[in-house]
Formats: structure tokens, C-alpha cells, sequence
């Protein structure tokens, strides 16, 4: 049993274990960036979080994790083996949780090739990076303002598109990249430019809980913690196997989720009437729709999952008007979906799943 600090143990920073959750269910989402002063379980969570998540099953001989179950994103040398006819074996591992430190470089992210080998024998060698390691796992970036943005721009190009594609002098490598991208940061300390904090999918800001008897709960369960890790997450284990096995039926039911048109309408009004710019805004505020519909074991969304979304994607999308860079409740943006759709908003019975809305956003 792990002894990290469980998930469904800290207090309080709802919003925020809420947008963990949602990218636990579907990594595609794109990402949370985690905004407060030190202190209030950023880290915590993240950890926790992986150490959440269950097995998974594995191809034993692959470096990157390849899933044996999805061979059309299978890494390079797991399709060459399977062209070969090779034996491939299948095993559990625990979800991998990555630490990429702010001086990592482009080549310690990405991987290397041997360009000379490769030349001189034809074998392509490469030697995987951060992102291999991260792949069907966590990936934590702590500072995640001070990391150089074009190294920012790569682990969030591969957190949207799910694979890692090297090519160089004509020689090619591609693996899958798909993980759990989760970024901290202190404002205080600086802050990240207007078209990198758009690329994450949601971001929260937290901050320390005024509450005087969570901040007693707060001291009694780290106090608990450190004096016995093992039974204070014995105590905890109930509780994290029954949201363990929510996220697990939730990635199950996922694309089983439908919406409808006046769902599209109900979102790109909301978006424009925000005067939010570009349309990434929109598609996430479905993905984390529909992720959050399934986490609730529903095969639909309602006005409510579209709010709750909303809350994670639109406040540092924000750049004018009364409601920039302001928190704004679950209740204003339900009022506001009412209010745009009015009575006479068309609502046919043009269903789609989460499958369809994944080809579609292909074509962007």
C-alpha cells in the first residue's frame, strides 16, 4: 500500500481536486495549471492523485509503456516486433508520476537520436526522455513559470496530440505521449505568458483556507500523517479505492456520453458572450463537460456539467470585461447558459459521443 498522502484525505480545494479528477477520467482535456502561494497542497495533490490511480496493464518488452490493448499507438519498435512476429509479453505497473525540473532541456524532454548509428547500420536508436517516461502516467512540473516556454510548448503539444514524434536528417521516431499534465506556480514569482497559460486546459487558483476548524483538521490529519504514515493511509484506504474505482468506471463510460446541438450552442453562446478569444476554450469546456458526466455515471450532459466546466476553463481565459481573471461560481455561469439559451433555443435530437468529438477536433 502506498504511503503517500491520500487524495481524499486534504481539505477543502474542491475546485481544485475536481479539475484533477476530471483530467484523471480523460487526459485529453489538456492539462491543469495550479496557481497559489506555498503551502496549500499543490504538490500534495498531484502526488496523490497518481498514487490514486490503478494499474495498468503494459507491454513488458516495450520502453514506453505501450498499451497492448491499443496497437494504432503503439510505439515504433513495438510495430516493428509485431511485424517481426516477435513475442510480446503483457504486465502490471503502477501509474508512473514524472518530476520534470525547471532546467530540463528540449533533448532531455523529447529524446535523442543516434543520428551516426542510424546513418552507418540503418537502426534507429533513441534514447527516450521525459516524455517517454511519462507516458499513461503523471506528469508534475512544479515552477512551471520559470521553465523555458518553448520546452512549455512541447509538453503541451504532446499532452493535446498523445504522441512524441522525433524526426531528424529524414530519420523518424514516434512513441505515444499520453499523460496526466499537471503544472504548479506562485503568481508571485511570475507569471506565465498569455498564449502558454492558454494552452492549459483548466486553471485554478487556490488559496490558504480561512476557515478556522478546516485549518484544525488540517493540523490534526498531517500531525496523524507524519506520526504513522501507514495506518493514517490504512484509515483512508475505503475512500480512495471507492473514488479509485469512480475513475476507473468513469474512462469506461466515457465514450458512451453523448450531447446534443443546443449543448454546442448553450457553450460557443456562453464563449462569446465572455468575449473569450480563439476556440480551444470551447472544446474543453465540452471535453471536461462530458468527463464530468461520466465521473457522475450519466451518459449525457445537462446545463449544470457545462457550468462546472466552464468554472475550470474560462477564468485565466479572460482577458476583458468585468469578468477577467476573477473568480466566477458554478451558480453565475448557470444563470448565464439560462439566460443566452431563452425559450425559443433550438433543441434537436442530434446526439454525439465523445468518439465523434475526437475525429472532429482532428480536423481543426
Amino acid at each position: 500500500m502506498s504511503t503517500i498522502f491520500p487524495f481524499t484525505a486534504i481539505v477543502g480545494q474542491e475546485r481544485m481536486k475536481r479539475a484533477l479528477i476530471l483530467n484523471a477520467v480523460d487526459p485529453r482535456i489538456g492539462g491543469v495549471l495550479i496557481r497559489g502561494e506555498r503551502g496549500t497542497a499543490k504538490s500534495t495533490a498531484a502526488r496523490a492523485l497518481a498514487a490514486l490511480l490503478p494499474q495498468e496493464k503494459v507491454i513488458a518488452e516495450c520502453r514506453f509503456g505501450c498499451n497492448p490493448s491499443d496497437e494504432v499507438h503503439w510505439c515504433t519498435e513495438c510495430k516493428e516486433r509485431q511485424a517481426k512476429n516477435i513475442p510480446m509479453s503483457v504486465i502490471l505497473r503502477p501509474t508512473p508520476f514524472i518530476n520534470l525540473p525547471v532546467s530540463a532541456t528540449e533533448d532531455r524532454v523529447i529524446g535523442t537520436l543516434d543520428i551516426e548509428k542510424a546513418i552507418q547500420s540503418g537502426e534507429k536508436r533513441f534514447e527516450p526522455g521525459v516524455l517517454a517516461a511519462a507516458n499513461r502516467g503523471l506528469l508534475y512540473i512544479d515552477e512551471v513559470n520559470l521553465l523555458e516556454d518553448h520546452v512549455v510548448d512541447i509538453l503541451l503539444d504532446s499532452a493535446a496530440m498523445g504522441v512524441n514524434r522525433i524526426e531528424r536528417e529524414g530519420i523518424s521516431f514516434s512513441h505515444p505521449a499520453r499523460f496526466i499534465l499537471v503544472g504548479t506556480m506562485n503568481p508571485e514569482e511570475g507569471d506565465l505568458r498569455p498564449q502558454l497559460l492558454d494552452r492549459f486546459a483548466h486553471a485554478v487558483d487556490i488559496f490558504g483556507i480561512s476557515d478556522s476548524w478546516d485549518r484544525v483538521e488540517i493540523i490534526k490529519r498531517t500531525i496523524s500523517y507524519e506520526r504513522d504514515p501507514d495506518a493514517f493511509c490504512r484509515e483512508w484506504e475505503t475512500e480512495e479505492n471507492i473514488l479509485s474505482e469512480k475513475i476507473i468506471t468513469a474512462r469506461k463510460n466515457l465514450s458512451h456520453v453523448t450531447y446534443q446541438n443546443h449543448d454546442l450552442i448553450s457553450i460557443a453562446s456562453l464563449t462569446a458572450s465572455m468575449k473569450v478569444e480563439g476556440h480551444r476554450a470551447d472544446l474543453v469546456i465540452l471535453k471536461t463537460a462530458v468527463a464530468q458526466a461520466a465521473f457522475d455515471s450519466r451518459t449525457y450532459i445537462t446545463d449544470l456539467d457545462i457550468a462546472m466546466a466552464a468554472e475550470l476553463a474560462l477564468p485565466h481565459r479572460l482577458q476583458k470585461g468585468p469578468f477577467a481573471e476573477k473568480e466566477i461560481s458554478t451558480e453565475e455561469l448557470q444563470d448565464r447558459i439560462e439566460q443566452l439559451r431563452g425559450k425559443n433555443a433550438p433543441e434537436n435530437s442530434d446526439y454525439k459521443n465523445v468518439s465523434e468529438l475526437n475525429d472532429e477536433e482532428k480536423k481543426i
